[in-house]
């Protein structure tokens, strides 16, 4: 597989274009005061399907053949690549079925099945991969990788080319990590614009495949995580190790409490909901990390899709004292 170009990133925000929702950016003087920077909140979680996953499964269905009669879709996903390709599926007239391994956010899943998609429950992970073969073969389908596809990568570098378009000359980005799909789109786009950004990989102590696999130039497989952040527990493919090791500029590793604490804080302060996943990227800069401070920075706020069945009784206890 060759490593997508921002050539192949321009050619998926054309194609999302009156599809993808451009989503909106936020400031806030509070975030600002406490990180002691300047923070610009790229905010995914208003993507349609809830998540940023909606351009690259969207952009990677209208890439295959169109020939009648048109062939099933399959992916492997915890919740949001799925959905991305339940709805794009939807859209563009397909069949999609959606592998989900136990246990399975029933926010996500009530979601594929809303936008017509079959959920097929894998009791592991190790399961899940073995039937996302066999329904491939089986339905003479094509298999949608969530992260380690030249397409995804190209349609979820479509959120970095639009906070770059909106907002000029930042000096760092901070985006969260599991396949690395996004932060490979990510870089491609960022330093296609800006060769000077700098670009950070979050990570939860819980789940943290993609430090170590950077580091030791192999994918280290995401064995036992141990995470809220449930969307960051897959480990890196080929594709997005080889892109990350070329452009990241270093990781920010975070624990639990401080992922409740970010997601507390854009709750009662921003006003918005975010998933775990989306609020590891924000934790750098609630902790002001002195790499960020007096810097120009951007977050991509992933998701917000969450089980408040879940997330509510920890954001209901008091946050952690300094």
């Amino acid at each position: 597989m060759a490593i997508p170009t921002f050539t192949d990133i321009c050619e998926a925000a054309n194609r999302l274009k009156g599809v993808a929702h451009i989503t909106p950016v936020l400031t806030s003087r509070q975030l600002n005061a406490r990180a002691g920077a300047q923070v610009f909140l790229k905010c995914e979680n208003f993507q349609r399907v809830g998540a940023f996953k909606f351009r690259g499964a969207y952009y990677a269905v209208s890439r295959l053949p169109t020939d009648p009669p048109l062939c099933p879709v399959v992916a492997l996903s915890s919740g949001n690549h799925a959905q991305g390709v339940a709805l794009a599926c939807a859209l563009l007239g397909r069949e999609a079925h959606l592998v989900m391994p136990e246990p399975i956010n029933p926010v996500k899943r009530a979601a594929v099945e809303g936008y017509g998609g079959h959920v097929h429950p894998a009791q592991d992970p190790h399961r899940a991969e073995d039937l996302a073969q066999e329904l491939t073969q089986a339905s003479h389908g094509h298999f949608i990788h969530a992260f380690n596809d030249p397409d995804v990568i190209a349609g979820q570098g479509t959120a970095t080319l639009e906070l770059l378009q909106g907002v000029d000359n930042l000096d760092a980005l901070l985006a969260p990590v599991g396949g690395g799909g996004l932060l490979s789109g990510a870089a491609l786009a960022g330093h296609a614009i800006n060769p000077r950004l700098a670009l950070y990989a979050c990570e939860p102590a819980g789940a943290l495949d993609a430090f170590y696999s950077v580091q030791e130039n192999r994918v280290v497989p995401q064995n036992n995580p141990h995470t809220l952040a449930e969307g960051l527990k897959t480990s890196l493919g080929s594709l997005t190790l080889a892109i990350l090791r070329a452009h990241l500029s270093g990781f920010f590793v975070v624990d639990e409490s401080e992922i409740v604490e970010a997601m507390r804080f854009t709750y009662e302060r921003l006003k918005i909901v975010i998933e775990p996943a989306s609020a590891v990227a924000l934790v750098p800069l609630l902790r002001r990390e002195s790499l960020l401070e007096g810097k120009k920075v951007g977050v991509i706020l992933t998701g917000g899709n969450v089980d408040w069945a879940v997330v509510g009784p920890l954001l209901a206890k008091p946050p952690r004292v300094c």
